[in-house]
């Protein structure tokens, strides 16, 4: 009988990823808003969110490190309480219009989320053999539930209390509590002494080999990209006063065309192969580009950002699943944890990009400067046909 990659702990694992990705898209849609409204300089309305993109970027190494010795439960129930710190200093920050405190309260969501980016690679760890990259895709699928949480929470709780936005964040308070619930839930795999005695190469042999080089390309180029133009968005529309409710639609659409594919992502990749997928969705976030160019009217914003989601599914999952081929269970912990780091730098400068470029150089400028990363990306995956077929030293 056929193995399914789908049993209880990734069904627990995709839930945790909604409920992540849920507090993160309220954060996309409200944050770079209630940033311009609050702050004094308004070129710093993206400000909060690039920190918590940078919080992400610092907490990536420690957390993986951490959770190698410590174990995933110890590292996630932590990220928790942090979370909910995070969650209840927002709150005052609104009622106090404090732009200042919640800057430090989206470095915490950062943190939180720093941690949460593991889930995908804890997915290869209690799936079925031969089905990491397929267990991959359905925990990133959890992400659907947050195209209709995030967009929606965000919309109906911004004037749920006289204050603006208080409802948003009595809403992320109430999500982190329950995916705290489902964590514990989950059977997470214990720190493994086996790997202490597996052979370990240094950083420096794992990154020159391709696989790793493209695989990071196109998750970092991918996400980083995806971030400016995502962050960027909700002002340019705001700029060309377009209501909140359109706001919000759009990054449902959004968010909904990032992880709505992750259902059968998997499957395409075993399929066409991981560099083709990757290549595609360079592709189509090269389409997003131009559609952003071609106009600005609410139809344009959103089926650019829909084929946005789409590019950043293929290359983020495809980058992943290619970066899962390039390290053993020894190298695993030091291996996940640079990836994430440069990941997480690249957005978290793209994210605080996005607002000056934006207020600075416009809309146009803004798209005009993802192209020429688009397009390294690409060229790594026609590059990488040229090397020598290497050995995968993953599970599959």
């Amino acid at each position: 009988m056929k193995k399914s990659a789908i049993n209880k702990n990734v069904v627990h694992l995709a839930l945790a990823q909604a409920l992540m990705m849920s507090v993160n898209t309220l954060l996309l849609t409200a944050s770079s808003i209630l940033g311009f409204e609050i702050a004094d300089n308004k070129a710093l309305a993206t400000l909060p969110l690039a920190i918590q993109f940078f919080a992400t970027m610092l907490t990536s190494i420690p957390a993986s490190l951490m959770m190698n010795r410590l174990g995933r439960r110890n590292g996630f129930i932590f990220s928790s309480i942090v979370g909910l710190v995070g969650s209840l200093l927002a709150i005052y920050a609104v009622t106090q219009h404090s732009f200042v405190l919640f800057c430090v309260s989206t470095a915490l969501f950062g943190i939180y989320t720093g941690f949460g980016n593991y889930f995908r690679f804890v997915a290869t760890e209690v799936a079925t053999p031969g089905h990491s990259q397929t267990a991959i895709s359905y925990v990133l699928a959890g992400g659907v539930l947050a195209a209709f949480i995030g967009p929606n929470l965000a919309n109906y709780s911004k004037d749920a209390f006289e204050i603006a936005y208080l409802g948003s964040f009595i809403a992320v308070f109430i999500l982190y509590i329950v995916n705290l619930f489902n964590i514990l839930m989950i059977d997470l795999p214990k720190p493994v002494n086996r790997a202490l005695n597996a052979y370990s190469r240094s950083l420096r042999e794992i990154a020159i080999q391709p696989k790793f080089i493209v695989a990071l390309l196109a998750a970092g180029i991918g996400f980083s990209m995806m971030s400016l133009l995502m962050t960027a968005t909700p002002l340019s529309m705001k700029h060309h006063e377009l209501p909140f409710s359109d706001v919000a639609f759009v990054i449902q659409w959004h968010v909904l065309g990032m992880f709505a594919p992750s259902f059968f992502t998997g499957h395409l990749i075993k399929r066409f192969g991981v560099d083709r997928i990757i290549f595609i969705g360079g592709l189509l976030i090269l389409a997003c580009i131009a559609i952003n160019l071609s106009g600005t009217s609410l139809w344009h914003y959103w089926l650019a950002l829909f084929s946005l989601g789409l590019g950043w599914n293929f290359m983020f999952i495809g980058g992943t699943s290619m970066l899962t081929q390039t390290y053993n269970e020894a190298e695993k912990a030091k291996t996940q944890a640079l990836n994430d780091f440069v990941i997480f730098t690249a957005v978290a400068f793209a994210s605080l990009g996005a607002g000056v470029l934006q207020y600075q150089l416009g809309w146009v400028m803004v798209n005009i400067s993802v192209a020429p990363f688009i397009l390294i990306s690409l060229f790594s995956v026609l590059w990488l046909k040229t090397q020598p077929t290497e050995q995968a030293t993953a599970n599959d």
